[in-house]
């Protein structure tokens, strides 16, 4: 497999992160045995959970896996999240320094580890000052039980204002950001990775298939039925991922994919993932699958070379829609500043 820094970190992890959000729900324990077995087989080496996911179970199970895999374990790189609720009580959950110390000690003792690789934060606490999360984060990298840190589902202000914090404290700062981010979803690319890129921050992409979309799953005029990582129906909740069973741009970013995938003789999933992970801060793309086939399947995109014709081609096709300001003319022009005649 490919070989990329983990964010600005010394760590180095596989360009194919295992996403382990079906373990204990659509995934039994002993089909998220074989899944990590033949990642691990396959060279994988960056396991993705959530304290949250499946209630603490998945955490468990890879604990277990890790347990009954030394040589394995030794080579794997732990990512865990905290943020979400983990109990009834109105301090269980958030970013404050006593959620969070709860909620990394119950981790570590799931995943049967004293430390953890990377811990995320699942997403942004409104409530909680950002100065009380970065000293957590801070005490538990000097403690020793974690790594690094990073975050997930932050928006490019919260980067942007939690990292200059975080240096100017002395502090060490994040190293990921675990976004959603597919060919249908590039709304980050506005402000969350320029934010990620001045940081010096990777990405790690999570539903890198759009719940199934991009691997031609679904077709035209069809009702989509099935689980994916948002829920039970992939054309639900018009705010997760817009009407996409009515949007034109949906079919014609799939009629790219497909293209390219004809013209190689390949699925469109392995595309669609190349695309991702040839992206600018891309440092790990989250892979999730409910079966074997699926994952070594998907693990064929390590492989896979796009050319900048295929990219570009592509990246036309799912460009979001702009307006004129501030991401359009109205703005970038604004924004411009040129040395006209100069080197």
């Amino acid at each position: 497999m490919d070989y990329r820094r983990l964010g600005n970190s010394g760590t180095i992890v596989t360009a194919w992160c295992l996403g382990t959000m079906t373990f204990g729900a659509e995934a039994d324990e002993a089909t998220s045995f074989a899944l990590m077995d033949a990642y691990a087989k396959a060279g994988g080496n960056f396991l993705d959970t959530a304290d949250v996911y499946s209630a603490g179970v998945s955490e468990e199970i890879i604990g277990r896996w890790l347990k009954a895999r030394p040589t394995e374990a030794k080579q794997m790189v732990i990512a865990t999240k905290g943020r979400f609720a983990m109990g009834d009580g109105p301090n269980d959950l958030g970013l404050s320094r006593r959620h969070l110390r709860e909620a990394l000690d119950a981790s570590l003792a799931r995943l049967g580890v004293e430390h953890v690789d990377l811990y995320q934060m699942h997403a942004w606490d409104a409530l909680t000052p950002i100065e009380e999360t970065l000293r957590f984060l801070d005490d538990a990298v000097r403690d020793g039980k974690i790594s690094y840190y990073g975050f997930s589902n932050y928006l490019g202000w919260h980067v942007a204002k939690a990292v200059p914090i975080a240096r100017a404290q002395g502090y060490a700062a994040p190293v990921t950001l675990q976004p959603h981010y597919n060919l249908l979803v590039r709304d980050i690319e506005f402000e969350i990775v320029p934010a990620c890129l001045d940081a010096g921050m990777g990405l790690m992409p999570w539903s890198p298939l759009g719940g199934g979309w991009l691997s031609g799953k679904y077709k035209r005029n069809s009702d989509p039925t099935g689980a994916t990582r948002l829920g039970e129906n992939p054309n639900r909740g018009q705010e997760a991922y817009g009407p996409r069973n009515s949007d034109e741009r949906t079919w014609r970013i799939i009629e790219a994919v497909e293209r390219v995938a004809k013209g190689r003789g390949i699925s469109m999933a392995e595309v669609a993932l190349a695309w991702v992970a040839a992206r600018p801060a891309v440092t790990s793309v989250i892979l999730g699958a409910r079966t074997v086939e699926q994952l070594q399947q998907n693990m064929k995109a390590d492989a896979l070379k796009l050319t900048p014709d295929e990219m570009a081609g592509l990246s036309d096709a799912s460009a979001p829609p702009i307006g004129d300001y501030p991401y359009g003319p109205g703005g970038t022009n604004q924004r411009q500043r040129k040395m006209e005649g100069r080197r």
